[in-house]
């Protein structure tokens, strides 16, 4: 874009965090390279982003490298104005995770390996001199809630080696214990309706003390290790699969287009209509006492139709606190639990989240910062279109439906006319060519100020 101004609302949005006009401007410039970048992201990419006042990349790494990033909370000011704005009452999703960002070099800071190699050997004569896994990755705890309305509020937590916090004398926490950390710390009020949803790797103890100092339920996969309990030997979990029938066994259908929890989807429009088929499952509910969690509810679940007087293929079970729920909600609740996996992948592929190249890790964090601020910048945007009374019931629709590309394409656009609207009303006045003369001296200059 040319000014910076061309972003629509930026600063109105950055204003409760309070940030200096130095501060702010280099925010700007990193949230809508972020936004408007074509190719890999870079600090490049960011120096340029405004074409008429271009900074140097090394400018943009020293500006991510700061220690104010830890103490100003950017994340949790905008996060706090973004739930503010939500009006409509409901359950709230809260989605857990961890993303993982492969790096090169044995001088990147907070790195570790990740152990594929040992599951899937290298191939080729060119790996047979590496006889130890190099460190290739970081890893970021991330939590995403999903309001009533599919409002998206992302969470973070960078996940520190034992190697890095040693360096730095911090005290050192799994991917879990953050991950219940932030569970903790959500900013909700007391007594709202939460479901928590994760994958095997967050079936934690931590994770469920989390949940019940805030009364909140809980859907995960159960590790398949997990026994009954009672005296020893205490069976298997999964050995309750082997006496299942297919009678047992109740058909559960999931209409994308249908249901409660539809505005949480954001479905495409090939997705939406009449010959969109459902998802079934076959699923069978029981109330279970098991070793080391308590009573809960276990749902037994398959994609395959049992077939009568053979043994159904049970390919899942879901295990919860949420005692109450019939096995159909708790079915179509965790596949709503995708839509963290969507989340990583917009982060990667649409702002370009996994693209960078530092050394420190300190740079790394502001990065993720500016990325987040990015994603919340892009839903603010979103709710605003929503809330505005001139718009038609399709273009409403449309606005539902957009996730971070979507929007993205939508804030091109809108850069697009702001550029425009200044060019020409620049062009009335003698002093509005002059102004435009010279920002346009700035633009042919960019290339330069930024790679040189």
């Amino acid at each position: 874009m040319i000014m910076q101004e061309a972003l629509p609302g930026i600063k109105r949005f950055l204003k409760s965090a309070g940030l200096k006009d130095r501060m702010q401007s280099l925010t700007i410039r990193c949230v809508a390279a972020f936004c408007l970048h074509w190719g890999r992201m870079s600090a490049v990419q960011a120096a340029g982003a405004v074409r008429s006042e271009p900074r140097h990349r090394a400018q943009i790494c020293r500006f991510l490298g700061r220690k104010y990033w830890r103490k100003l909370r950017l994340v949790a000011v905008l996060q706090a104005e973004l739930l503010a704005q939500e009006t409509k009452k409901g359950r709230f999703l809260y989605l857990t995770d961890q993303t993982l960002c492969s790096q090169q070099g044995d001088k990147t800071q907070n790195t570790y390996s990740s152990g594929n190699r040992q599951r899937r050997p290298r191939k080729g004569k060119r790996y047979n001199k590496y006889k130890f896994a190099r460190k290739r990755c970081h890893c970021f705890v991330m939590g995403l809630l999903i309001t009533p309305s599919g409002m998206r509020i992302p969470f973070r937590r960078c996940y520190y080696t034992k190697e890095y916090c040693e360096k730095k004398k911090i005290p050192y926490r799994k991917q879990t214990e953050l991950a219940a950390e932030m569970i903790r710390e959500l900013p909700l009020p007391e007594g709202a309706d939460v479901v928590v949803l994760g994958d095997t790797a967050f079936d934690a103890e931590v994770i469920r003390e989390a949940c019940d100092q805030r009364h909140y339920k809980w859907i995960v996969p159960m590790n398949p290790e997990r026994v009954l309990a009672g005296p020893k030997p205490r069976p298997k979990v999964w050995s309750l699969a082997k006496g299942l029938t297919a009678k047992q066994l109740k058909a559960v259908r999931l209409y994308p287009q249908r249901g409660e929890y539809v505005a949480r989807r954001r479905l495409s429009a090939y997705r939406i209509g009449p010959k969109v088929k459902p998802r079934t499952f076959y699923a069978h509910q029981e109330s279970r006492d098991v070793h080391s969690v308590g009573k809960v509810l276990l749902v037994f679940s398959t994609r395959e139709k049992p077939m009568a007087g053979q043994q159904p293929n049970v390919q899942k079970i879901l295990m919860t606190n949420a005692c109450t729920l019939k096995a159909a909600e708790v079915i179509e609740l965790y596949d709503l639990r995708w839509q963290i996996e969507l989340f990583f992948k917009e982060l990667k592929s649409t702002l370009g989240f996994d693209q960078y190249r530092f050394r420190k890790f300190e740079q790394v964090e502001g990065w993720l910062e500016l990325v987040l601020v990015t994603f919340l910048y892009l839903e603010w945007y979103r709710a605003r279109q929503l809330a505005r009374s001139d718009v038609t019931k399709e273009e409403k629709e449309r606005w539902h439906r957009q996730r971070t590309h979507g929007l993205c394409m939508a804030m091109r656009q809108a850069v697009d006319r702001a550029d425009l609207d200044y060019l020409a009303e620049a062009v009335q006045t003698p002093g509005g060519v002059r102004r435009l003369r010279r920002k346009l001296r700035e633009v042919t200059q960019t290339e330069y100020r930024t790679a040189a």
